[in-house]
């Protein structure tokens, strides 16, 4: 099994850099199983917090209300006279299984695992998935903090996911996959990070992961759909400002040069939010995409993309505009305590002239989205609702050449579905105590290409084959719709590292003219849910 290259620097990192008994600057999981109550706690008309800017660092989150208090919530506390069997009761309910502590450092080591297994009855064949992993954390003295963690897993996946992966040969955000078995795949994948805080205005993180713009389920404008990959993060909080810049790299796995391997490209990504009063927000976003090497050559990282400074079209715009440029907006509004109004609007392609004749022209590409969530519903204490819809015009996030287009390893870094759909989703998740209940609700349309014409779904085909110049609309190609239904009950065994036993059915519907695909699936696993999986699509 072949590694992430660039995790082995990070790696060495970690263990050489001379890690404070308060985890200030570790961040929070990119999952929303189990993180409701800190959730509730930023989302709130009391305080001003960047909730936009996903993962957050737990030294933010302490700034504005007791995050200690909040982790402590599903703590089961018991008082047992005998030492070994206190020790053994906290360690397997409530703290990090191996811990060292020591003065201005300390590391803890936590198993991590899923173990699923499931039928689906439409086929009448089992999908299960075997995991083995493990996450280390820790921090050293005041300033510094370390993450990584590793997943070897085995799987045999129901019928849609499994097409999928053979069309794409990679499990939807989680890395390629080679055969295993009878039908079954093998892959791998790890995540890491290094983080330095710089006084009270400044904080940088190297690592090899995801990361999460916006305030919804879903991102138009950046989202943790994809595969890990390397970045550079640099935040600066002042006054009700913050600002994110992200510089990364991606790869297209589409095709491999035997002494190249895969061909990379280049993202930076620059976001400004202003939390403009306790309860309104609204950040201005902006990224450009660029091949590392192109018919001019070998280009690398393109130095006039360094600037840390909003604004990159200029700097594109004085190298010939060769590169793919987004532009967007993300803005969150509280009602009430608790109860948050979003959205988001983004900017591909974009003539004003053509959006007032409405034409239909196939170069006003954007997408946006419009949601609603909300906690403690009704005044029922832990009962939460969230409703959003997404749309997303032909050809968004596509490019003339298909490695400069808003992807990578194999999928979209916005929303899974590409372009070309709306969708709309909606949870309703309540938990007592340490038992969690969530149930989904999905109905989405998109057009699907067919006779090898390009109807603008597909955002790795080049914009250039697309089918018409006028006349474009959403849906276009084979109207496809996808029924989603999905309801989980789960046990949280420990919430250090999220252990956790769930029991789930999932009901899919897959429709067009050209054929049916049904998913009725039964599964039941023991899991550690510390990231988000994007299976409705």
């Amino acid at each position: 099994m072949k590694y992430p290259k660039q995790i082995f620097p990070l790696l060495v990192l970690l263990f050489v850099i001379p890690s404070s008994l308060i985890s200030q600057n570790l961040y929070t999981y990119l999952s929303r199983d189990y993180n409701r109550n800190t959730e509730q706690a930023t989302y709130s008309s009391k305080i001003r917090f960047h909730t936009s800017i996903q993962s957050w660092r737990i030294g933010d989150i302490e700034r504005v209300t007791n995050y200690d208090s909040i982790h402590q919530l599903y703590r089961i506390n018991r008082t047992i006279e005998k030492k070994w069997k206190q020790k053994a009761w906290d360690k397997f309910l409530n703290d990090d299984v191996i811990t060292l502590y020591r003065k201005n450092f300390w590391f803890a080591v936590n198993p991590l695992m899923n173990f699923d297994i499931g039928y689906e009855t439409n086929d009448r064949e089992t999908a299960w998935i075997n995991t083995r992993g493990f996450e280390a954390k820790g921090e050293i003295g005041k300033s510094f903090s370390f993450y990584t963690n590793f997943y070897e897993n085995q799987a045999e996946f129901v019928n849609y996911l499994d097409d999928n992966i053979r069309q794409n040969r990679v499990v939807p955000g989680q890395g390629m996959v080679r055969s295993f078995g009878d039908g079954g795949f093998d892959y791998a994948h790890s995540s890491a990070y290094i983080a330095f805080n710089a006084g009270q205005y400044f904080d940088f993180q190297l690592g090899y992961g995801k990361n999460f713009i916006g305030d919804g389920y879903r991102s138009m404008l950046l989202s943790d759909n994809a595969f890990n990959y390397p970045f550079l993060k640099i935040t600066a909080q002042f006054w009700h400002i913050k600002y994110m810049v992200v510089y990364s790299q991606m790869q297209d796995i589409r095709e491999n040069n035997e002494n190249l391997g895969y061909p990379k490209k280049w993202a930076v990504f620059h976001y400004l939010n202003w939390a403009a009063s306790k309860r309104f927000s609204i950040g201005i976003f902006e990224t450009v995409v660029w091949q590392n090497q192109d018919s001019t050559g070998y280009r690398g990282f393109e130095l006039a993309y360094l600037t840390p400074l909003l604004f990159l079209r200029p700097a594109e715009f004085a190298n010939g505009s060769p590169d793919n440029m987004l532009l967007g907006l993300n803005a969150s509004f509280i009602v009430g305590r608790h109860s948050t109004f979003y959205g988001q609007l983004l900017f591909d392609e974009f003539k004003l002239s053509e959006v007032t004749s409405r034409n239909g022209w196939w170069g006003n590409k954007y997408s946006w989205q419009l949601g609603f969530k909300s906690y403690n519903v009704f005044n029922v204490k832990n009962l939460y609702f969230q409703t959003e819809f997404n749309w997303a015009r032909p050809y968004t996030y596509s490019h003339k050449s298909p490695i400069k287009n808003y992807g990578h390893y194999n999928a979209a870094l916005a929303h899974p579905m590409g372009g070309n759909f709306w969708e709309s989703v909606s949870f309703i998740k309540y938990n007592y105590k340490r038992f969690f209940f969530r149930y989904q609700f999905q109905y989405a349309e998109y057009g699907v290409d067919y006779d090898t014409l390009n109807y603008g779904k597909d955002i790795y085909k080049s914009y250039d084959t697309r089918v018409d110049d006028y006349g474009v609309q959403v849906g276009q190609g084979v109207k496809t719709t996808v029924i989603y239904n999905d309801i989980t009950a789960s046990f949280l065994i420990n919430p250090a590292y999220n252990l956790n036993i769930a029991i789930g059915y999932t009901n899919r519907a897959y429709r067009n003219e050209d054929e049916t695909i049904l998913t009725s699936y039964f599964h039941i696993g023991l899991r550690t849910s510390l990231s988000n999986f994007y299976y409705d699509f």
